[in-house]
């Protein structure tokens, strides 16, 4: 039986956030009248064709899902940090919710003006694509469910049926080159790029 070290050198801390490096994604939702709104997020997964989404309820985001179960989930790598943070103090949602505009929000319907970034016509759902993310994946709404404790968010699950890639990025027919692809890391609210290979996986194909 294995002893319980007591001088553990670890601490219980309670942070406010548990964003603890996760990629950074721009979901692109439509709006009532057409328009195309743009949210940074920081939580999803991806398993499969299915992608999972954390989203914050009150926000257009999650109010255009609901209308609507088209979307876009754009992966910018670290060169467009500037152009994410551009869009990270406003919200699509007029009137600002109470809560957003406590900490800052402030309204702003057009995202693509706002962050420089540009859209791009879609091959399936309405939504556009971001042109500058090398990664843009056409989704469409499964399933919203809210957890029982965490009743601020909602769990989206989505299905991917079209994944485009910048050319640059791309080896063999159906494979994105690891070595030429780097996402925007979101590190307890700072950017971050990857680091140096240290290896890989034995299912790798590359």
């Amino acid at each position: 039986m294995n002893k319980i070290d007591q001088n553990s050198s670890t601490e219980i801390i309670k942070p406010k956030i548990l964003y603890y490096g996760t990629p950074v994604i721009l979901l692109n939702t439509m709006n009532e009248d057409g328009s195309v709104n743009i949210s940074p997020m920081s939580s999803s997964w991806a398993l499969g064709d299915c992608i999972v989404l954390g989203i914050g309820l009150g926000g257009k985001a999650i109010e255009n899902l609901e209308r609507n179960s088209e979307c876009v989930i754009n992966v910018p790598n670290p060169s467009l940090w500037e152009n994410v943070e551009q869009l990270a103090p406003y919200t699509g949602k007029n009137p600002v919710p109470v809560y957003k505009k406590k900490n800052g929000f402030t309204y702003e319907k057009d995202k693509y003006a706002i962050s420089h970034l540009t859209p791009v016509e879609s091959k399936e759902v309405k939504p556009t694509r971001i042109k500058e993310c090398p990664l843009q994946i056409e989704a469409i709404v499964k399933n919203i469910r809210i957890p029982d404790h965490t009743p601020d968010f909602a769990i989206v699950e989505t299905q991917a049926v079209h994944v485009h890639a910048h050319k640059e990025i791309i080896i063999g027919d159906n494979h994105i080159d690891p070595n030429k692809w780097s996402p925007l890391i979101y590190n307890f609210r700072h950017y971050f790029g990857l680091g140096n290979q240290l290896g890989k996986t034995f299912r790798s194909e590359l």
